[in-house]
């Protein structure tokens, strides 16, 4: 039971004192007292200076009866004692013996006002709050059984002043009277409100609205407009049968059984809530309404008996059973369960100072009195409240608790709250409620570290306190736990008596998973943790944690139980995972920096992570203690996976994650997932330990059986093309098998379409190749030069050395694979312009036939035409390739384009006789005059001449050919020369043609406009006009014309020539074209 309040005696009538208490008023520090003798007795309440001395504050009742005598004069000697005195409760400072002639029945007072309101012999008199004497006895209030008055401040509603407004209603049979005073003023005369039946009691809702109790229900009484609207049941709108607006309360057909009992009809009680609520109560039935006087959709208060009167002390719910019971009842206004019940005799009321005037009282200081006694309750800290509530493991009743309380209240609310939903969902694991447990661990923010302790070694690693289950997830045998059990236990009861307190965080699940995946049964010294210094006793213990029953159990329905856990803890380590990957990347880098510390902050500084972390004492680390989380999280993530689904590991370490290399590794590998260890090795970026294990399993190295996809090069060769180029020195040290073995595979590393293999150091890798083989290093330089567009010269010259070290020393299939590497390096040494020229002109050998055509193409670069033709002409005696090859090749790569098709530009149709000799012309000359000793080559000079007749100028070529030729051969010459002069003569007959085409076309756009083809009849061009007449304006200065000089614009507005700066016409004010 919680111990939230204790029962302190602060006024006792003694034996010989006959009379008896009807009502009392308690503000500040006063004590009103009213008798049943009329006499009004005034008491000052000392603070308590010490401790009460028990809980239910039974005694100390000997120190309040001079007080109650009125004795306060006591040992005044000035001897100080050797003990000092106790202080009294209370002090009684004066006693109107005649403040009325008639029992007190009730007392009130308007502070604002300095009045005292007391209602005796059936009215209501007001009396002065400082000397108590009578002032007025309202004889309107006749027959009056109750009243309430409260003070409160309202805002005027056409100035905004705010002022004090107090009330007072008396209950006078059926009827309700009001008087209301205004900053300290009367204000008024009195206003009747006639109701149904006699008033019984009278309850605030508001400061203007009054809910009235009687016997046949309640009723919200409007205090400004007079209104009064029956409070109905829950249920009565839609009740069949007539019952439409029945009253909650009122006294029906099944009330016909208080006939019996004297014709009883229980007293109608109301309490104001919390902010905004209230509760009706009539017998063992209430109600909870709004302020408005509507049903509030909630369950029933379960009393056992009728209460005797309602009130509420924040933040709880009182109810004060009848005399014979003798008991002081606190509930919670929320959960409605019963927290705490005081046993004080005969009490008979209960009174509460009002909430609307100081919260300084909030949660204690209320009165409770009988006939002879008054008790002043005294409240137990919020504190020591929540943790009584935690202790006992009524972790609702601590929430409900701390959700009402005011944050200003409680040291750490939020911490609070954080640290009691653990402890509930703890509470929740250990009744195998394993998905609500997460889902609480979730909105609590609960640590990892803390929810993954829960779990056996299988799951959580070292981090768990269980030691029966084995690392696989196997129950262990009952010889092998039997020695750790007795040892676990004997320690256990060591840190027992060792702690005074408990720690949560190990307390629940240990032993439920024990037994859960263990298989054996453990005596349960986990609930001794739990027990407080103060509170040893066993049925409290009891209550904490209930035994565990030895229940048979079936190996199946544990492991089930166990893998119902462990997918529960997936669904809250998933959560976590999202959560902490918003502050820390995979490299351990936090997403956004911590600020750096300085002296203005107040406390120290707790980045919006810490939840994650258990420990936040002393200096921390945050950085590295995220992601000592993130690592643990992932991890056992990985665990869970595979102890209940494995295919779902794959997709937590093919994306970045956190996860402990050495933890994976061993697991996968165990299992024989080879293809998700390589997955996880590369994403955690180990890619030593990955491709050492990609050569092992390539090779078929391997002592396990492994999949075909592994085995061979291929994996190697594609994990090797997405590591960055950064890494070249292993790119190049796990490379070389796959291209020993398949080299046209392996060198997809380093020619794969991908920016890592652009990227790659080009050097390192043509440096690597030719070591291991010239025919891969020639490749990879073709592939930089040609397809990447290197234009190093070095690598172009490298490859050029490389073709002819392949040439010279080279070994080669057949004569068909040396044709084509010759080939290769002839079409390379044709189209590159990187390489040196004279250098690979030297490495040439001027005797060996496979390298003429080479030393001719060199030649052709170095620009030396005649001794590359020599080549071709006498050496390789190839009269083709010197024609089509070379000759064409270098006269169109030396031929300009030109903009304008001038006819003398253009050397396909024509060169003048004044220009320099052709390369055509050289040809000839080697053809007819060849040096010594070689003989002139007729046939290939006239096909020469035939051919290219019209690129050979006459006047040289002429002088070239013996006089001893007939005429007659060279007819093709003359009439290839005779063509291109017609061709060019004809061409400029058509180009004057088109000319004068183009001449009628732009004279057309000049008379008739651009827009004379679309629109004929609209005049343009040098046709355009206007008309101007006398109701046409200038566009700028709006005047007419007359006679004046005018401009007219291209879009056809006119101005004057002196307006023409300023005209805006139809185009705004921008650049115009020029007028006319």
């Amino acid at each position: 039971m919680l111990s939230a309040f204790s029962a302190r005696p602060i006024v006792e009538l003694k034996q010989r004192d006959k009379s008896k208490i009807e009502s009392i008023l308690a503000y500040g520090d006063r004590v009103l007292v009213g008798l049943n003798t009329g006499s009004l007795r005034i008491y000052r309440v000392n603070e308590e200076t010490e401790p009460a001395p028990s809980q239910n504050g039974t005694a100390g009742t000997a120190g309040a009866a001079g007080a109650a005598n009125g004795d306060t004069n006591g040992d005044t000697n000035g001897d100080r004692p050797r003990t000092p005195a106790k202080a009294k409760p209370a002090d009684l400072l004066r006693e109107e013996e005649k403040f009325s002639r008639r029992p007190i029945q009730q007392l009130g007072f308007l502070k604002e006002t300095n009045i005292l309101i007391s209602l005796s012999d059936n009215y209501v008199s007001i009396h002065d709050l400082q000397t108590y004497q009578l002032q007025e006895k309202l004889e309107k209030t006749r027959g009056a059984t109750t009243f309430a008055a409260a003070s409160n401040i309202v805002k005027d509603p056409t100035t905004g002043i705010p002022s004090i407004v107090s009330r007072l209603a008396v209950a006078v049979k059926r009827k309700m009277i009001l008087w209301t005073w205004q900053d300290m003023e009367l204000s008024g005369d009195a206003t009747e409100i006639s109701l149904i039946a006699s008033v019984k009691s009278l309850t605030w809702a508001t400061g203007t609205k009054l809910v009235a109790g009687m016997d046949p229900g309640f009723v919200m009484v409007d205090m400004e407009s007079l209104e009064v609207q029956d409070i109905v049941k829950p249920g009565a709108m839609g009740d069949a049968g007539g019952q439409s607006g029945a009253r909650f309360g009122a006294v029906s057909s099944s009330g016909m059984g208080y006939m019996g009992m004297g014709s009883w009809v229980p007293k109608p009680l109301a309490t104001r809530l919390g902010e905004g609520q209230m509760l009706l109560a009539k017998d063992v039935n209430s109600l909870f309404i709004d302020t408005d006087g509507n049903a509030i959709d909630k369950r029933q208060v379960p009393w056992p008996f009728a209460p005797e009167m309602l009130a509420y002390s924040y933040p709880y719910m009182l109810a004060l059973q009848a005399p014979s019971k003798g008991s002081l009842e606190i509930r919670n206004p929320d959960t409605l369960n019963l927290l705490q019940n005081i046993s004080l005799p005969n009490a008979t009321f209960l009174h509460v100072p009002q909430p609307n005037i100081s919260l300084a009282h909030a949660g204690k200081g209320f009165l409770v009195a009988s006939d002879r006694c008054i008790w002043r309750m005294g409240a137990q800290s919020y504190e020591t409240q929540i943790d009584q509530l935690t202790a006992s493991a009524r972790y609702d009743e601590a929430l409900s608790l701390l959700d009402m309380l005011e944050d200003t209240l409680l040291q750490d609310k939020e911490g609070r709250v954080r640290e009691i939903k653990m402890l509930k969902a703890e509470a929740l694991f250990h009744d195998k409620k394993w998905h609500d447990a997460m889902d609480l661990f979730i909105d609590a923010k609960a640590p990892p570290e803390r929810v993954i302790a829960l779990y056996p070694r299988a799951v959580a690693g070292d981090l768990s306190h269980e030691e029966s289950v084995r690392g696989d997830g196997s129950v262990a045998d009952e010889e092998e736990l039997e020695s750790e059990k007795q040892a676990e236990e004997g320690e256990e009861t060591k840190k027992i008596s060792r702690e005074s307190t408990f720690n949560p965080a190990t307390t629940i699940g240990r032993s439920m998973m024990g037994r859960l995946v263990g298989g054996h049964k453990k005596v349960d010294s986990d609930t001794a943790s739990i027990r407080s210094s103060v509170r040893d006793d066993a049925a409290e213990t009891a209550s904490i944690r209930p035994p565990k029953k030895v229940t048979e159990t079936t190996q199946s329905d544990k492991q089930l139980d166990f893998s119902n856990a462990v997918r529960a803890l997936q669904s809250y380590l998933a959560q976590c995972r999202v959560q902490i990957k918003r502050y820390i990347d995979t490299d351990g880098n936090l997403k956004e920096p911590l600020p750096a510390p300085s002296d203005s902050q107040p406390e120290e500084y707790k980045p919006p992570f810490q939840y994650f972390i258990q420990d936040t004492s002393g200096p921390i680390d945050w950085t590295a203690k995220l992601l000592d989380v993130a690592q643990l999280v992932d991890t056992t993530l990985f665990r869970a996976y595979m102890l209940t689904k494995s295919t779902l590991a794959g997709s937590l370490f093919r994306l970045p994650n956190f996860c402990e290399p050495n933890v994976v590794q061993e697991k996968l590998y165990e299992t024989g997932r080879y293809a998700d260890l390589i997955d996880f090795l590369h994403g955690k970026k180990l890619h030593r330990q990955a491709l050492e294990l990609l050569e092992k399993f390539g090779k078929n190295e391997a002592d396990e059986e492994v999949a075909p996809a592994l085995q061979g090069p291929q994996r190697t060769v594609g994990y090797l093309q997405q590591l960055p180029p950064e890494m070249i020195d292993l790119i190049l040290e796990f490379a070389e098998w796959p291209l020993r073995t398949d080299p046209g595979l392996g060198m997809d590393v380093f020619l794969a379409d991908t920016e890592n293999a652009e990227t790659l150091p080009r050097e390192r890798v043509l440096e690597f190749l030719e070591k291991l083989d010239l025919k891969l290093a020639v490749k990879y330089l073709e592939h930089v030069i040609e397809e990447l567009n290197d234009l190093t010269p070095d690598f172009h010259q490298k490859l050029v050395d490389l073709f002819l070290e392949r040439l010279r020393t080279g070994t080669f299939e057949g004569e068909e694979e040396k044709v084509k590497w010759r080939e290769r390096l002839q079409t390379f040494l044709r189209t590159s312009g990187n390489y040196n020229n004279y250098r690979v002109f030297k490495q040439l050998s001027p005797d060996d036939p496979d390298f003429f055509e080479s030393r001719a193409i060199v030649l052709s670069k170095m620009g030396q035409h005649k001794q590359a033709l020599q080549i071709y002409v006498f050496q390789l005696k190839d009269y083709a390739k010197a024609e089509d090859r070379y000759c064409n090749t270098i006269f169109l790569s030396a031929s300009t384009p030109v903009t304008t098709p001038h006819p003398q530009s253009q050397s396909e149709k024509g060169v003048p006789d004044t220009q320099e000799p052709s390369i055509y012309h050289i040809l000839l000359s080697l053809y007819l005059t060849p040096p010594p000793p070689h003989a002139a080559s007729w046939p290939p000079a006239l096909d020469l001449l035939s051919k290219h007749g019209a690129r050979l100028p006459a006047a040289t070529t002429l002088d070239l050919v013996p006089p001893t030729l007939p005429v007659k051969d060279l007819e093709s010459y003359f009439r290839g020369r005779i063509r291109a002069a017609n061709s060019v003569l004809n061409e400029e007959r058509i180009i004057a043609r088109l000319r004068g085409v183009e001449k009628v076309g732009v004279e057309m756009m000049l008379h008739l406009g651009g827009e004379y083809e679309r629109d004929p009849h609209k005049p343009g061009g040098l046709n355009r006009r206007v008309v101007v007449d006398e109701e046409r304006h200038c566009a700028v200065c709006h005047k007419r014309f007359g006679g004046s000089a005018i401009r007219v614009w291209p879009d056809g507005s006119v101005v004057h020539s002196g307006c023409m700066r300023g005209s805006v016409g139809k185009g705004g004010s921008v650049e115009r074209p020029r007028a006319w």
